[in-house]
């Protein structure tokens, strides 16, 4: 009985111009019936009450409200992340950054996510380095809420704001790696309709996008042993503009610019000098 409803909610999603209406129809049953998207198949019959509740979700991520937001949480390469309104919703792409860093993370050694947001980079690189001393900063009330709820004792928070000068005095040039999902992009940029349930300074960076790179590059080298990596993500049109801001910075070397699944510009990786 799965199967036409299914397909029923699958079709009124790709109406409503959803990318992936599949999914995210089976992703909604699988939450309405609390039973793992992979079981879905084995679903012979579904109550009239579970009918009734999936409707009233199709209908919610018809309306085009983050499926992240309805089902209550994010999934980040081998975590599973709380999010909701109030903090930016984690992004596939965002996992390349974890890749990056990895290799150059010691068992002991100590990671730094800033504008950390909903956690997600701080506790995928704490499942993945259990080893590894891993610290997040966030400065937003919101997020900073939710960034505590979700890491627990798993990664250390601190309140911070990477824009106001040096943040972790203490682990200044002792820092293995570090990570930053910024707000980068620019203002007058047309958006999915999902991205405006994100809080807007999660999202945009000013005009060019680019008003927190000097800031993040600043603290990144600050916090960074010689030899430490950073990894940066940015705007699909900062391919020029955010390895130049590190070349011209003079505290990096092996500036290397990457592109995601979709052959889009999306992040910037640097060694300090």
């Amino acid at each position: 009985m799965s199967a036409p409803l299914l397909a029923d909610a699958a079709q009124r999603l790709e109406k409503a111009g959803v990318d992936s209406p599949r999914v995210d129809a089976e992703l909604l049953l699988s939450h309405v019936l609390g039973v793992p998207r992979s079981r879905l198949f084995a679903v012979s019959s579904v109550h009239p009450l579970a009918v009734v509740a999936l409707e009233r979700l199709v209908a919610r991520r018809a309306r085009r409200e983050p499926l992240q937001h309805i089902v209550g949480r994010a999934y980040f390469r081998h975590v599973t992340v709380p999010v909701g309104p109030g903090v930016f919703v984690p992004r596939p792409e965002t996992e390349l950054l974890v890749d990056a860093v990895l290799p150059h993370l010691p068992q002991d050694g100590t990671a730094v996510d800033l504008c950390s947001g909903s956690g997600a980079l701080a506790l995928a690189l704490a499942d993945e380095a259990p080893g590894a001393r891993v610290v997040a900063v966030e400065w937003e009330r919101e997020a900073l809420a939710w960034l505590r709820r979700n890491t627990g004792a798993a990664v250390e928070v601190v309140e911070a704001d990477v824009s106001d000068g040096p943040v972790l005095p203490e682990l200044a040039g002792r820092v293995d790696v570090v990570v930053c999902n910024p707000p980068y992009v620019p203002l007058d940029s047309a958006v999915a309709p999902e991205v405006k349930h994100d809080p807007r300074a999660a999202v945009f960076a000013g005009p060019d996008g680019l008003a927190l790179m000097p800031a993040v590059i600043d603290r990144a080298a600050e916090l960074l042993r010689p030899g430490g990596v950073l990894a940066l993500e940015h705007d699909d049109t900062h391919e020029t503009a955010v390895p130049g801001l590190l070349r011209a910075d003079g505290r990096w070397q092996d500036v290397t610019e990457h592109r995601d699944l979709a052959d889009r510009p999306r992040y910037a990786t640097a060694r300090r000098g």
